[in-house]
């Protein structure tokens, strides 16, 4: 079995709809602000078992999972120059969640 690495999740920044766009592309039921569920600065810490951590959005961890298990196995995005990091966001359109991840 391959070791695997912790991953570091760090939210990096959350935005409200108006900092999107100038004009909402849909109207919501009520009133969207940035995502309630995390802080920015927040962190959290992927086990070696790749499990999701406690408190983390099913919707978010979905989109960030395939970098998460990337980095836990030892690969890296192709794309940046550092190794053992990605950047990856939350699929909620209308208010994106930014996540730093990093190798451990």
């Amino acid at each position: 079995m391959s070791s695997r690495s912790k991953v570091r999740i760090t939210v990096m920044r959350r935005f409200a709809p108006s900092e999107v766009f100038t004009k909402s592309p849909v109207t919501p039921v009520e009133p969207l602000d940035a995502c309630q569920v995390y802080l920015d600065g927040q962190e959290f810490t992927v086990d070696e078992n790749g499990r999701m951590p406690e408190g983390f959005c099913t919707s978010a961890w979905n989109a960030i999972f395939p970098a998460v298990r990337t980095l836990s196995f030892g690969g890296n995005p192709p794309w940046y120059k550092e190794k053992g990091v990605a950047v990856e966001c939350c699929t909620d359109g209308l208010r994106p969640v930014i996540f730093k991840l990093e190798r451990i």
